[in-house]
């Protein structure tokens, strides 16, 4: 199966090297490219990809918002890259439904890897982007007053695989610490994000946050 991409950058070497990266694989075709977040939108309208990679600072519509207009939308997953790793950039765009964060001087393999992982409908984060930063940010802005209703729907189980992918756990880690198998975990992250109404498992780590599962700062 082929991956669909879309690339939008408002420098034009930048789109042609990420185009050229990705064009090589025999897995990923480039189907539109953008300069602006405007542009952007469009394109995904049109091409209907897989995966949009969006530059953060853009003109016209910026990448956040162009971000949050996709996810809400299309299907289309969103890879946000940026030559800036700011925490405010990082929380927005995962907040706006982003499935994954990666600097500008990423390499040639982790692009690649990235843009498979997140069609695949996984998340991926750059290293600099840790657990910790994500705990940091929630805990900077307001909570919830009560937990959010969705909680109530779930098993004690699902429970815990929240607390677990809040934690950064891989579906192998899960499984290790809850004595069941990876298909077993995989189920209860499905029954998750479904209950939850969340999109991905990076918003999955941002609601076990929000929601008073994990502790700010906790490891």
């Amino acid at each position: 199966m082929t991956i669909r991409v879309v690339i939008a950058d408002d420098q034009e070497l930048v789109r042609s090297g990420f185009a050229m990266i990705l064009e090589a694989q025999p897995d990923i075709e480039v189907v539109g490219e953008a300069s602006d977040g405007a542009e952007a939108l469009a394109a995904v309208r049109e091409h209907r990809p897989d995966v949009a990679l969006l530059d953060i600072r853009m003109p016209n519509l910026d990448g956040i918002e162009a971000a949050r207009m996709v996810c809400a939308q299309t299907d289309c997953r969103v890879l946000m890259l940026t030559t800036f790793d700011q925490d405010d950039y990082v929380y927005d765009a995962l907040y706006g439904g982003a499935s994954g964060f990666l600097l500008k001087d990423v390499r040639r393999d982790d692009l690649v890897h990235a843009v498979r992982v997140v069609a695949a409908g996984e998340s991926l984060l750059a290293p600099t982007v840790t657990r910790r930063l994500i705990s940091d940010l929630t805990a900077r802005r307001p909570r919830p007053s009560a937990r959010p209703e969705g909680l109530t729907h779930l098993t004690a189980r699902e429970r815990e695989t929240l607390k677990l992918l809040g934690r950064g756990l891989s579906n192998a880690e899960i499984a290790v610490a809850m004595v069941v198998s990876e298909h077993t975990v995989k189920t209860h992250v499905s029954n998750v994000l479904s209950k939850l109404g969340l999109r991905d498992r990076v918003q999955a780590v941002i609601a076990a946050y929000e929601s008073g599962l994990i502790a700010p700062g906790a490891p």
